[in-house]
């Protein structure tokens, strides 16, 4: 009998393995994909972002409602920690400008290729293109393999399947109906750290597509953040949008649209920009006296292009005051959010009343679960990732105490 079962070779589920062979036990990795961390090989592509190193108070406040949930295992493996394991890895870190923390090498595969080759030497087994299918009446996990179906007997298993953003890499949402029809209550799982769709003009959409929003202040209601977003032909997104993803999407799916308003200049007031737009224009054009009167880029006078003829008015009919006041005002219909497939992550997932303090299912002893299958989202700047290693240790650590007590 394998002592413990894992299933998911993202993260989670490698961390889970890690702390288990570190505590003694005897560990076997199982995923649908052909080989481990698919999805965490795609995070590498930007420069893999491995966590924050903002003040842990002010970190923990990222996870929003799901903080007490997540506190424990991030305070038991903070970001230090997190630095310090990949370093053990031979991938120093450095904190970027943002105060983001990357390996050195910016990528993710030195980092995963150390890590497989330390739990590889730890005893860990891998069985890749293994399908969890559920559990059969004995209790054994079931799997479909190249050679067929395959009953796997253990004494515990940790479950970090992930949630359903990118399913070619791994993560498709499948567990989903198999833990419902065992009682366990999930949240529908929905698109986090998305971009959102738009009915752009086709004129502002061929001009525009994949130019950058820089500097830019957006707002939906009460939230608020800075920092960039772009243009795509079907929409809007990038990071800006992502860290208002969760009061966006709720707002589409509660009232089918929502509306985004962006100041292109959010460092000036409305006063200091009406000054500015109340010179002489002369034979400048419109577009030429809003770039160098008030420094708005062609995609910004787009968008106020955009925003008035919605309006029903000419953006040259109007007066420098109201000129100033669309600049930081800009108001963008957000008509629904991109399909959850395109997402960087996942909201939604296994309820957190299911799972005891040691991420247990209450309903299935011996059953662990870790990572983004968990009922919480963060925005990206290393929160993801963060929350990944940490409740996948956790869950590590939550097994080898159950075995003991059992």
């Amino acid at each position: 009998m394998t002592d413990v079962a894992v299933i998911g070779a993202g993260p989670a589920g490698l961390m889970a393995a890690e702390v288990l062979a570190r505590g003694g036990a005897s560990v076997a990795v199982y995923d649908a994909m052909p080989s481990a961390g698919r999805k965490f090989l795609m995070a590498g592509r930007g420069g893999l972002n491995l966590t924050h190193s903002e003040p842990l108070a002010d970190f923990l406040t990222r996870y929003r409602e799901a903080m007490p949930n997540l506190r424990a295992a991030v305070e038991a493996f903070p970001p230090d920690a997190l630095r310090d394991w990949s370093a053990g890895l031979g991938q120093l870190t450095f904190v970027g400008s943002s105060g983001r923390v990357f390996p050195k090498t910016f990528k993710a595969s030195p980092l995963l290729r150390a890590w497989l080759r330390r739990l590889n030497a730890s005893g860990v087994k891998f069985a890749f293109r293994h399908r969890w299918s559920g559990c059969d009446k004995q209790g054994r996990l079931q799997f479909q393999t190249p050679d067929g179906p395959l009953a796997v007997a253990a004494s515990a298993t940790v479950l970090a399947l992930g949630g359903a953003s990118w399913p070619r890499l791994g993560s498709d949402g499948g567990w989903v109906d198999i833990l419902q029809a065992k009682g366990v209550a999930v949240s529908k799982l929905r698109p986090a750290n998305s971009g959102f769709t738009v009915a752009w003009s086709d004129v502002f959409r061929d001009r525009f597509e994949g130019q950058p929003l820089k500097g830019v202040a957006l707002t939906i209601g009460a939230h608020a953040v800075r920092g960039e977003a772009m243009i795509t032909r079907s929409g809007i997104e990038g990071g800006a949008i992502y860290a208002l993803s969760a009061e966006l999407r709720e707002a589409v799916l509660s009232i089918g649209q929502a509306t985004l308003m962006i100041a292109l200049r959010p460092d000036l007031d409305t006063t200091a920009l009406t000054t500015r737009l109340s010179g002489t224009r002369g034979k400048q054009s419109l577009a030429n006296f809003l770039r160098k009167a008030a420094q708005v880029s062609p995609v910004g006078i787009g968008l106020m292009q955009e925003a008035a003829i919605a309006s029903g008015r000419s953006l040259a009919a109007l007066s420098p005051a109201e000129l100033a006041q669309l600049i930081n005002a800009i108001p963008v219909q957000l008509t629904g959010a991109a399909p959850i497939e395109r997402a960087i992550s996942t909201a939604g997932g296994i309820v957190f009343d299911e799972l005891d303090e040691n991420f247990m299912l209450r309903s299935l002893p011996g059953v662990f679960a870790a990572g983004e299958m968990l009922d919480w989202e963060a925005p990206t700047g290393g929160y993801l990732l963060q929350a990944s290693f940490a409740t996948g240790a956790a869950a590590g650590r939550g097994v080898l105490g159950w075995l003991k007590k059992s």
